[in-house]
């Protein structure tokens, strides 16, 4: 019943799923199908045989599948079947042995309105020592 679903915590895409545009949830997230677009939930726990082609922002992700974009997650497990094609930015990173990734790591302080404004950008060669 549809509205049941305001009391629960999680929600789960099997793997029989397939969505094309970008999710968005307010609660957990067990992705088990494929997504082709941008994902932002509260704690996303990714299947070994599932795939995200687009962006992922989560308090925390158990990435176990494939992912073709960047990661911006507190809290970050990248579990031994993970492949991940992207950047990554973390707070806590957790890498398994096997576990693939191809890009960029940036390592972000703090819970606070820098972090998630996103990474610190250094500018290099401004440095004044005068």
């Amino acid at each position: 019943m549809a509205t049941g679903a305001r009391n629960v915590t999680f929600s789960v895409l099997g793997s029989d799923v397939v969505i094309t545009g970008n999710v968005s949830a307010t609660v957990d997230l067990h992705l088990d199908g494929r997504i082709e677009g941008d994902l932002a939930c509260a704690n996303l726990v990714q299947g070994a045989d599932s795939l995200i082609k687009g962006a992922i922002v989560a308090e925390s992700a158990k990435l176990a599948g494939t992912v073709d974009g960047s990661i911006t997650a507190r809290d970050l497990t990248i579990q031994s079947t993970a492949r991940i094609n992207g950047d990554v930015t973390y707070e806590n990173l957790v890498i398994e042995p096997g576990g693939q990734v191809d890009g960029r790591f940036t390592h972000r302080r703090g819970a606070g309105a820098a972090a998630a404004a996103g990474p610190a950008m250094l500018e290099l060669g401004s440095t004044d020592q005068g």
